[in-house]
């Protein structure tokens, strides 16, 4: 199916309007038709809001993975997106579950598919109980197979289409539909109620401050009342207001779906339709549906490289300006508890630094950087501006341990999980290259960053 969609449109020219009868309360008569020429007729019912339970009307819909072609890579070649670790502790996908738990969302729906055997464990222990009960759940759905679709999923809206028996188990009358790989804060209760207060169809989230590059989820074009009039793959880097007083605004893949509408744009609309952003979104635009915009003024990233990725981790250890608190009192962060013992720290010297729990630090020096847990550091050595994110177990031979050996040297480096360094091993990248490619001996360079795969070994006196 091909879609073509344009960045404006000219206000003179009244797009088709919705006009929707409010339904007497007991029987609901009224249905209202959406035709387009080149479109089969799609008509929706209205599904009646019970008003003292709005707060509980929304489900949350949650994916875990951009896609096989992550921009992560190496972080992500054994796990997706939403699992890589951040900030010593945590995951991607905890900042957006969380989102969820203070914002009073607990019906959770997270689908996953690429390298999704870490996310799915983490997500199962970390949210099975504790924090959601009775009535509210986190639910993962892995990507599957079936008689009627022999394929994987085919994207974001393919795998919302393929999953609508199991999200009308628990019928909602609003999707909240989210990547879980982005770093932010968000009450999307304020959200909801903007979508609510427009008596939108949908409600794209979108960022309210100019970006200096693509954020993947292309543009919209806002006009008078936030209504969505356009779209376009390419945002643009300098929105300006238009000569019809329109604004252009980058898009964060974050949209509020009535569940009437989703069912039929999913189902009747666009039936062959594998992407949300680049089809679906953009096709209810084009139909006319009563699609708004809520502007979102605060930190978001959105981890679309390795150097992003980077800076994010080095920010969680300044003391001011930080951009995402992991300590706000008021908005916490949650994450699976993993009951290991408080870090041991003999004769350290650690300034600026996030050390995650279980650590084995000795006379070592640690400054500006992230230090996941179970990391074991030797004697003398010295990590700079770096991630280490530790060990998925300890090692009982020391000989044969995952951490930093004694008299290493770590300057701008991310190391990945169960990464063995030597004695004496400088990870500094001594040629200052940029960009590297060197997998076959266990790390690349990524915008001078290097980064260690995960297992990996460099021997003793290994200059890097």
């Amino acid at each position: 199916m091909s879609l073509t969609f344009h960045t404006s449109i000219n206000p003179k020219l009244k797009p088709p309007h919705i006009h929707l009868k409010k339904p007497p309360l007991k029987k609901l008569h009224s249905r209202f038709s959406i035709t387009n020429s080149q479109k089969p007729e799609c008509q929706f019912s209205p599904f009646l809001i019970n008003q003292r339970c709005i707060s509980q009307s929304v489900a949350a819909v949650v994916f875990g993975d951009a896609s096989h072609q992550s921009r992560l890579y190496p972080l992500t070649k054994r796990r997706s997106e939403g699992a890589v670790p951040v900030a010593g502790n945590y995951r991607l996908i905890d900042a957006v579950i969380s989102n969820c738990i203070n914002s009073n969302i607990t019906k959770v729906y997270a689908l996953t598919q690429f390298n999704s055997t870490s996310l799915n464990s983490h997500l199962s222990r970390a949210y099975s109980g504790g924090l959601l009960a009775n009535h509210e759940f986190l639910e993962v759905i892995a990507a599957y197979q079936s008689q009627e679709d022999a394929n994987w999923f085919q994207g974001t809206a393919d795998a919302l289409r393929r999953c609508l028996w199991v999200l009308e188990q628990h019928p909602a009358v609003e999707y909240l539909v989210l990547p879980g790989y982005h770093l932010y804060k968000m009450d999307y209760q304020k959200l909801l109620d903007a979508h609510r207060d427009n008596k939108a169809d949908v409600t794209v989230s979108v960022l309210d401050e100019t970006r200096d590059y693509n954020t993947d989820f292309g543009s919209f074009n806002v006009g008078y009342g936030n209504r969505v009039i356009g779209f376009d793959k390419e945002p643009d880097l300098n929105p300006v207001i238009s000569k019809f007083n329109n604004e252009t605004f980058s898009g964060m893949g974050i949209y509020v779906i009535n569940r009437h509408v989703m069912i039929k744009l999913l189902k009747e609309c666009f039936p062959k339709a594998n992407d949300l952003k680049n089809e679906v979104i953009p096709g209810a635009v084009s139909l006319g549906l009563k699609v708004h915009a809520y502007r979102f003024d605060g930190y978001w990233e959105d981890m679309r490289s390795i150097e992003a990725y980077y800076k994010a981790n080095m920010e969680s250890t300044m003391k001011i300006n930080m951009k995402y608190n992991f300590h706000d009192r008021n908005f916490p962060l949650y994450t699976l508890p993993r009951h290991l013992p408080p870090s041991l720290v003999t004769d350290a010297v650690i300034t600026d630094s996030t050390i995650g729990d279980g650590c084995i630090l000795n006379k070592c020096s640690i400054r500006s950087s992230v230090i996941g847990p179970r990391t074991k550091v030797g004697d003398g050595a010295v990590i700079q501006d770096s991630v280490i994110m530790g060990s998925d177990i300890y090692q009982s031979v020391p000989e044969q341990s995952i951490g930093v050996g004694e008299g290493s040297f770590i300057k701008k480096a991310i190391i990945d999980k169960n990464v063995k360094i030597g004695k004496n091993v400088k990870i500094i990248n001594r040629d200052n290259v940029v960009e590297g490619d060197n997998e076959s001996e266990g790390y690349i360079i990524r915008s001078g960053i290097i980064v260690g795969l995960r297992g990996a070994v460099f021997p003793d006196e290994t200059i890097l």
